[in-house]
């Protein structure tokens, strides 16, 4: 998979996407990524890219041109090129799947207050999301884009089920984890974790995810009761019990 990232800032990017997981799919070819300032592609020659909005409002918007020349330079016409914003779309599982299948797409970053809305009219850009707050650029969350897509991609992580268990993947936020010691502060670790009984175990982790979600976020645990599941016999006791003392709540 090929990423293009257009950036005033790649300087900020380059460190975390050379590094761990991403660092090592980028070594072994799996994913190339290439980062393009857009500050290469200004006529102006203080390398300005950005002017005060037509109508006034606060801040400084990224002009058109050179963003228009930058995505000319990687010929990004016939690309899927996404915007980050807090305008578009929630980053979501389904999202990151649909990026993961694309064999290249273009991410723009946008600062100071935005860009000029010609731009996303006209490369017909789609506005991506990872949440309800504001940061100074697009920088952070293009790596969040970055990081969410390329551990679906084949071979990037080490077990082809990886991401399919992990919170919120699963359908349920994890259970909690431990490792060694067995007892750390006077805290041990669930008995049930070193019995070497693996029904149990999972029985134990399904409980514990149930508990959890149902705590920090029901909507995903009332999504979870919604779905089809093909749980085990053991598996829906666990479930009708967390339902069941969620209704004496009440």
């Amino acid at each position: 998979m090929k990423i293009e990232v257009l950036t005033l800032f790649p300087e900020i990017i380059e460190p975390v996407v050379s590094s761990s997981i991403v660092g090592r799919a980028r070594e072994n070819g799996i994913l190339k990524i290439d980062l393009i300032n857009i500050r290469d592609h200004t006529c102006d020659k203080h390398k300005k890219v950005d002017d005060y909005p037509f109508g006034g409002g606060a801040g400084m918007l990224l002009m058109a041109d050179p963003v228009f020349k930058a995505l000319e330079s990687i010929d990004a016409h016939e690309k899927r090129i996404v915007y980050m914003s807090p305008k578009g779309r929630l980053l979501d599982r389904e999202m990151a799947e649909s990026f993961s299948a694309e064999s290249e797409f273009v991410i723009l970053c946008g600062h100071y207050e935005g860009i000029d809305q010609r731009i996303i009219d006209h490369w017909r850009i789609e506005e991506v999301s990872i949440g309800d707050y504001i940061l100074t650029g697009g920088e952070l969350p293009a790596m969040v884009l970055i990081d969410s897509v390329a551990r679906l991609l084949p071979d990037v992580l080490g077990s082809s089920d990886s991401h399919n268990e992990e919170s919120i993947y699963s359908g349920l936020l994890e259970y909690p984890h431990y490792t060694k010691p067995r007892v750390y502060e006077g805290l041990a670790v669930p008995d049930v974790l070193v019995s070497g009984n693996h029904r149990m175990i999972h029985l134990w982790q399904f409980e514990e995810s149930l508990r959890i979600t149902r705590a920090r976020r029901p909507d995903l645990f009332n999504k979870y009761l919604e779905s089809e599941k093909n749980l085990t016999k053991d598996e829906i006791k666990i479930l009708e019990r967390i339902v069941a003392g969620l209704d004496n709540e009440k």
